[in-house]
C-alpha cells in the first residue's frame, strides 16, 4: 500500500511537472498567407529560436491568402493572423473581436513591370493590366499610383484577373496576355533581368500604407496578456537581429526563401532601408489610416473614419519593449 502510495505520488509530481512545463511553453498557431521575402521575419523568429526563448512554442501554419486565415483565426484554430488589415477590419465590423498588435510589413514593396515593348506610364495607356483580385491594397495602390500619372479607369486601362498570384502574372507577361502587373521585392529584380521593365513603384500612389499586420483576438489576448507580450518581445528581437546582422540574415533569407544570394540582399537592402520591416515591431498608424480608408472605399461606409484605435491595441508591445530595454 506504501509502495502504490508512492508510485501515484511520484506520478502525480510528473504530472504536475508536465503541466507546468506546458503552462510555461504554450504551443501558439500563428497563421501566414504566403512565404516570401516580407514575411520571412515570422520564418526568422521560428527558425532562429527566438519564439523559443521567450518560451513559446510557435508553430507557423501556412494558408493560401488572407481570407482564409481570417477563418482559421475566426474559428480559433489560429492564435494569431497576418496579412493586409482590410479583411480583419471588415471581420471587426461584422462583430468579430479582432485586434492588431503589431506590424511586419509597413510600406507597399510592389513595383509595376511592363513588358519589354513598355518603357513608360504613358506607353501603357489603353493597355490591360493583371491582378490577383479587385479589391484589397495593391490593386488601390496601383489605381492610385496610376492616377497621379493621369490615367482612369476603365477609361485607359482595362484589369484582367488572374489566379495564382505573382508567378502567374508574370508567366501571362511574358507571354503577352497582358501588358504589366505588379510584383512584389525582389520579384521585381528577377522580373528585371529577365528583360522586363520596372515601370515604377505602387508607394508613388500611396506612401503609407499598413501592408501586413500581426492580428489576434482581442478576448484571448486578455486573457493571456504574458504569452502575449512573450510574443511581441520575441518579433521585436527578430527584427532588431535582421536590422543589425547584415550577412547572417541574408544567408537565411537566400536558404530559407530559396533566393538567389543577390537578390536576398538588394531584398534585404530594401527592406531594412525603406523600414518596411519596423525595427521596433510597431504597426504604422498614418499607414493603417490609409487601409482604413480603402475598406471604407470598398465598402461604400458612409460618415466620417473610424479612428486607428478602433482595431490597433500597441499595449502589448509597449510592454515588451520596456521588458527588453531594462536589460
Amino acid at each position: 500500500m506504501v509502495a502504490f502510495s508512492r508510485i501515484a505520488v511520484a506520478l502525480l509530481v510528473h504530472l504536475l511537472s508536465l503541466t507546468a512545463a506546458a503552462q510555461e511553453k504554450p504551443k501558439i498557431y500563428l497563421g501566414a498567407s504566403s512565404k516570401t521575402l516580407g514575411y520571412s521575419p515570422l520564418w526568422v523568429a521560428e527558425k532562429k529560436g527566438f519564439f523559443d526563448q521567450q518560451g513559446l512554442d510557435v508553430q507557423l501554419v501556412l494558408l493560401r491568402g488572407v481570407p482564409m486565415t481570417v477563418q482559421a483565426l475566426a474559428a480559433g484554430s489560429l492564435h494569431f493572423g497576418s496579412g493586409g488589415p482590410e479583411p480583419y477590419i471588415e471581420a471587426s465590423e461584422r462583430g468579430l473581436d479582432f485586434v492588431v498588435t503589431g506590424g511586419i510589413i509597413n510600406g507597399i514593396a510592389q513595383f509595376l513591370i511592363a513588358g519589354k515593348n513598355y518603357k513608360s506610364y504613358e506607353d501603357l495607356r489603353g493597355a490591360t493590366f493583371g491582378t490577383a483580385s479587385l479589391t484589397g491594397g495593391t490593386i488601390t495602390a496601383l489605381r492610385e499610383a496610376l492616377k497621379l500619372k493621369g490615367f482612369e479607369y476603365p477609361r485607359d486601362y482595362k484589369l484582367l484577373i488572374i489566379a495564382g498570384g505573382s508567378s502567374a502574372n508574370l508567366a501571362a507577361l511574358q507571354s503577352g496576355q497582358i501588358a504589366a502587373t505588379t510584383v512584389a521585392v525582389p520579384l521585381n529584380y528577377a522580373a528585371e533581368e529577365s528583360g522586363l521593365n520596372i515601370i515604377g513603384r505602387l508607394s508613388e500612389g500611396i506612401p503609407h500604407s499598413q501592408t501586413n499586420a500581426f492580428v489576434t483576438r482581442r478576448s484571448w489576448a486578455e486573457k493571456n496578456r504574458p504569452v502575449m507580450v512573450r510574443f511581441m518581445k520575441a518579433m521585436v528581437l527578430t527584427f532588431r537581429w535582421m536590422f543589425e546582422n547584415r550577412d547572417a540574415a541574408v544567408d537565411f533569407l537566400s536558404k530559407e526563401m530559396q533566393l538567389k544570394p543577390l537578390h536576398a540582399r538588394k531584398g534585404w537592402e530594401f527592406y531594412t532601408q525603406n523600414r518596411f520591416w519596423p525595427p521596433d515591431g510597431d504597426v504604422t498608424l498614418e499607414g493603417l489610416k490609409t487601409n482604413i480608408r480603402i475598406y471604407a472605399e470598398q465598402t461604400g461606409a458612409k460618415g466620417p473614419l473610424p479612428d486607428t484605435g478602433k482595431y490597433v491595441d500597441q499595449s502589448y508591445l509597449r510592454e515588451a519593449l520596456k521588458e527588453i530595454d531594462k536589460r
